[in-house]
């Protein structure tokens, strides 16, 4: 509920395709290739009849990859020129991948998914219940996920190290 008021603040409404758009900055082809990854461990747990299993791979990926990282990390893309290319993209690509979090968390949170969906922008006659499953065309860039990855990695080793060393959460450090 709260990342889609996030994204509708910031501009990003719905997505007009079911493929992933093009994308440049490192942080879109990053999540992009998360959605893969997330779409493909969601497919083979609701083939193996896993619904626990796939009740966690969507909830991982929402919590843990799109709100607590991407969201963060594209915070900065919309303090400049809301015009520019970068942000541009980086609001079609976050359209893109809340509308892909909606179709896979449908089965398991139909009505509040249905709701969120048809705020999200026009979709004449297009509810939620008749999404197409999400087929992404894309695949993961392996360069993005590695970049990503270790932005993740030190910010965590850094709040970790902060942690240890008792200095405030909200305390700024020179890096």
């Amino acid at each position: 509920w709260n990342a889609t008021r996030f994204c509708q603040s910031n501009g990003i409404g719905a997505s007009s395709s079911i493929a992933a758009p093009a994308a440049t900055l490192a942080v879109n082809t990053w999540i992009i290739g998360e959605v893969v990854e997330c779409l493909a461990e969601l497919d083979k747990a609701m083939a193996d009849l896993r619904f626990d299993a796939a009740a966690n791979t969507i909830y991982h990926f929402v919590w843990d990859r799109f709100c607590d990282w991407y969201l963060e990390l594209i915070k900065p893309v919309f303090q400049g020129d809301a015009a520019s290319a970068p942000a541009k993209e980086t609001r079609e690509v976050a359209g893109w991948v809340l509308d892909q979090i909606f179709v896979m968390l449908h089965t398991f949170m139909p009505f509040i998914t249905e709701e969120l969906w048809s705020k999200q922008g026009e979709r004449a006659n297009y509810p939620l219940i008749t999404a197409k499953w999400p087929d992404p065309q894309a695949k993961v860039d392996t360069n993005a996920k590695a970049a990503i990855d270790w932005v993740i990695d030190l910010t965590t080793a850094t709040r970790a190290a902060k942690n240890e060393l008792g200095i405030p959460p909200g305390a700024k450090l020179a890096a």
